[in-house]
C-alpha cells in the first residue's frame, strides 16, 4: 500500500476527529450556559452532543488503530522473535480485520440499514438514527484499512527474512 494513501487517510481522520471534538465541546458548553446562565436550556445540544461523541468515539478508534496506540496485550508478542514474532503479528491484524468486519460493518450496517427502514427519528434534531448509526460501519472499515496495511507491512518483511 502507497504510504501516500495511508498518510493521507491519517490526516484527514485526524481532521475530521478533531473538527467533530471541537464542536462537541462548543454543543456541551453551550448547554452549561443556555442551561445555569440563561436559565432555558438548550433542547437539542444535549442530544447533538451524545451523536457528537460517538462518532468522535468511533472515528477515533480507527484513528487510533491507525497510530497504533490502540490498547493491546501484547506479552506473547513480546517473547517471540523472528518469524513466529511476525506470524503472530499478522494472525493478530487478521484477528482485528476479522471483529471489524463481523461486528462493526456487518452488524452496524444492518443496524443502520434497519433503523432507516424503521424510519426512526431522534427525538429532538427530527434526524433519521441510520444514519448516526453509519459511524460503526465507516470506522469498522477504516479499522479493516489499516489492519491489512499492517499485515502487507509484516508479510513484506516475512518475505524478506525467508532464506
Amino acid at each position: 500500500m502507497d504510504k501516500k494513501v495511508v498518510e493521507y487517510v491519517n490526516r484527514g481522520l485526524a481532521g475530521f476527529t478533531v473538527s467533530l471534538s471541537t464542536f462537541l465541546v462548543f454543543c456541551v458548553i453551550w448547554q452549561v450556559i443556555s442551561r445555569y446562565v440563561i436559565g432555558k436550556p438548550s433542547t437539542i445540544t444535549d442530544e447533538l452532543a451524545r451523536y457528537l461523541f460517538m462518532w468522535v468515539a468511533l472515528i477515533g478508534a480507527a484513528y487510533t488503530t491507525g497510530q497504533k496506540r490502540h490498547l493491546a496485550i501484547d506479552l506473547l508478542t513480546m517473547k517471540l522473535s523472528g518469524k513466529r514474532k511476525l506470524i503472530n503479528e499478522i494472525f493478530i491484524q487478521f484477528a482485528i480485520a476479522a471483529f471489524a468486519l463481523i461486528v462493526l460493518v456487518y452488524g452496524g450496517l444492518n443496524l443502520a440499514l434497519k433503523t432507516l427502514a424503521t424510519g426512526q427519528v431522534t427525538p429532538a434534531l427530527g434526524w433519521e438514527m441510520g444514519y448516526i448509526y453509519f459511524c460503526l460501519p465507516i470506522s469498522g472499515s477504516l479499522i479493516i484499512f489499516y489492519s491489512v496495511v499492517f499485515a502487507m507491512e509484516k508479510f513484506k518483511t516475512l518475505i524478506k527474512q525467508q532464506p
